[in-house]
């Protein structure tokens, strides 16, 4: 009878087996790991991401539930104390450096954004993930709590994460945003935390465009106002000019501010953006459309295994949320390269209840599950 791999099996293929060993190659330190590799940790944990596992006892438990199952995805026996060494020992850069190769291969089959324009565009922010201080004492964030911050920038074009950063919980948001390298015609959009003159200037100069809301205190003048369509929303279409003290001298170039009214809320914000081409909804259609790195937040954190870690150590808990985006990774290259209708959350649904199942992974996604039909007649007891 012909070998069929599992489903768990297939799904691993998306990751190259060479350079995942070229990789591990050049992310080791100590001497050589003897009873565990590191594809053997890389399997067991991306198996209790997909899964849902919640601690390493569960993790290994399922695994030896699967032993007859593991051979053919090149993994041997998983012990717990092993696992938990590598986790602690072994340096999380590996699963950094898979993340990069994995995000280029993402981008080639990945959709745009949904707007007209072909600039890239991508949405900035952070969230922190709490932690027990008296636990993980190394992520000190007050004197009683501990917490971590996860920094990314959400490329719109698939919703791909396409710069991530963990820093210690009072990791500055516009320090990271300056790490960020895009090229020429990029949109970034941002709330307030970011709007840092020297940094818009920056980006001013490298021909890339921030889209923000302005401040309440931010000093300007009026230089020019615009005329726009009325009716969309748009109150305002202004060039200002900063005029306060520092913010002169950090950013001297003209800016635009656009104001507008949600119909839905009635609320209404200021824009500030050095981006002077697009219509002003466009720039306040931008804004709204940084929405989607929350709902990428919430995500990762209902979906996989980012807020409770199997290991205590900064390099395991920074292993586990690396390897968490590698599959966030594959999920999001299984949706797009089989152009998938169903969500990436039904898609984790899915191969949580089959991943040690021996059938093909394609047919798997793109069957129809659907409950059976309800019977409208029931059996009755006959009266003798």
């Amino acid at each position: 009878m012909a070998h069929r791999s599992t489903v768990l099996g297939e799904l691993l293929r998306l990751v190259p087996r060479h350079e995942f060993e070229q990789e591990a190659r050049g992310h080791h330190e100590g001497r050589k790991l003897r009873s565990m590799s590191r594809w053997s940790q890389f399997v067991a944990m991306a198996m209790a991401q997909l899964s849902g596992r919640c601690s390493l006892r569960d993790v290994v438990s399922n695994l030896d539930a699967q032993k007859r199952k593991l051979y053919h995805l090149g993994v041997g026996r998983v012990a717990r104390s092993s696992l938990a060494r590598v986790n602690r020992d072994q340096p999380h850069g590996l699963y950094e450096a898979l993340f990069g190769r994995l995000l280029v291969r993402c981008r080639g089959v990945a959709p745009g954004h949904r707007f007209r324009f072909k600039n890239p565009l991508m949405s900035l922010d952070a969230t922190h993930i709490d932690l027990c201080l008296a636990v993980f004492d190394w992520a000190e964030y007050s004197t009683t709590k501990g917490a971590i911050k996860v920094h990314v920038g959400l490329d719109h074009a698939g919703h791909l994460p396409s710069f991530v950063r963990v820093t210690d919980g009072k990791g500055s948001d516009i320090d990271e945003a300056r790490r960020l390298r895009l090229p020429p015609g990029s949109i970034v959009a941002a709330d307030r935390l970011y709007q840092d003159f020297k940094w818009l200037r920056s980006l001013d100069g490298q021909g890339v465009f921030l889209v923000t809301r302005l401040k309440r205190n931010v000093k300007y003048a009026v230089q020019e106002r615009r005329s726009f369509a009325a009716g969309r929303g748009v109150t305002s279409d202004q060039t200002i000019l900063l005029t306060g003290k520092e913010s002169r001298k950090e950013c001297p170039i003209p800016l635009r501010r656009v104001g507008y009214r949600d119909p839905e809320t009635g609320k209404h914000y200021k824009f500030l953006t050095n981006n002077f081409r697009l219509a002003p909804k466009t720039i306040a259609d931008i804004y709204k459309a940084r929405w989607e790195i929350e709902l990428f937040f919430k995500w990762i954190k209902q979906n996989l295994r980012i807020k409770s870690f199997l290991g205590t150590s900064r390099n395991a808990v920074l292993t586990q949320i690396w390897i968490a985006m590698c599959v966030y990774l594959l999920l999001s290259y299984l949706k797009f390269s089989n152009r998938m209708n169903r969500s990436l959350s039904g898609t984790l649904r899915l191969l949580q209840m089959n991943l040690f199942e021996r059938r093909s992974l394609r047919e798997l996604l793109l069957t129809e599950h659907a409950w059976p039909p309800t019977k409208t007649t029931q059996l009755t007891l006959a009266t003798p």
